[in-house]
């Protein structure tokens, strides 16, 4: 039994979202090997000087070690928070109010300019934070509706009556949670992890009101750069930015796996 054949017009919108996705990825990447001092597509020559103009530009260099520590420490915090409460409220779903689970989802909501200047006035002006620390937890409360949201879908699924006959049967909770529960929506955490992790690293709505002397993201420092120069150098941060996000993607499958995911 054959199947049924694609409609070339299915085919046709299949083409066109695939060209929508990838022709900005494409465009960036033909402007940075451009042998242009400005932004050309299509390229006109080619040549790596660009790349090279990245590693010898401080400021860079700089600022991505800090964005990746941003990143990494803020995807953390979000982490084990948002695992937290995505149990509590699918375990306990009965007992906690529908409306206590919105209040983690309140980023989404609040437009970035509000939500960076409050974290400003709530974590520097008063609570009087170091800038480093405040700019993970800022990320960290960014990041925290995509754990949730995606950590809780896949605890939606999970049947909670074998982590209650493994307790049942003697295994302390907290065992019966890293060894049952955790292992079954490991797909869940990655993808949270992913998606948290390149919402930080790409910010800078937030990070543009919790940076001080000293200390910045890579955003910020694109941003900067734009500003006073307008060559290639651009471009060839956004292709070697997604070069890190793809190896930190391919690291975490790789730790974690999704090919180890208990079915």
């Amino acid at each position: 039994m054959t199947g049924r054949s694609i409609h070339p017009l299915s085919r046709l919108f299949g083409w066109l979202v695939i060209l929508f996705l990838a022709g900005p990825i494409v465009i960036v990447i033909g402007t940075s090997i451009s042998n242009t001092p400005y932004l050309a597509f299509p390229p006109q020559g080619f040549t790596l000087k660009w790349y090279a103009n990245v590693f010898n530009h401080s400021g860079f260099l700089d600022t991505f070690i800090i964005s990746m520590e941003v990143a990494l420490g803020g995807t953390l915090i979000a982490l084990v928070t948002g695992l937290a409460a995505a149990y509590a409220l699918t375990r306990y779903k009965m007992k906690i109010p529908g409306w206590y689970g919105s209040v983690f989802f309140l980023p989404f909501f609040i437009p970035e300019i509000v939500f960076g200047f409050s974290l400003l006035k709530t974590l520097i002006v008063q609570l009087q934070l170091p800038i480093l620390p405040s700019l993970i937890l800022g990320h960290a409360i960014l990041c925290l509706p995509y754990m949730v949201r995606v950590i809780g879908a896949s605890l939606s699924g999970f049947d909670f009556s074998i982590q209650e006959a493994a307790v049942s049967l003697g295994m302390h909770p907290v065992k019966a949670f890293w060894t049952i529960v955790l292992p079954n929506i490991r797909s869940g955490v990655i993808a949270g992890m992913v998606l948290a992790f390149i919402t930080s690293l790409n910010d800078m709505a937030v990070a543009l009101f919790l940076t001080g002397p000293g200390i910045s993201t890579l955003p910020i420092e694109v941003f900067t750069y734009v500003q006073q120069f307008f060559d290639p150098t651009v471009s060839a941060v956004s292709v070697l930015l997604m070069g890190v996000t793809i190896l930190v993607m391919v690291l975490i499958e790789r730790s974690l796996g999704l090919s180890k995911t208990v079915q």
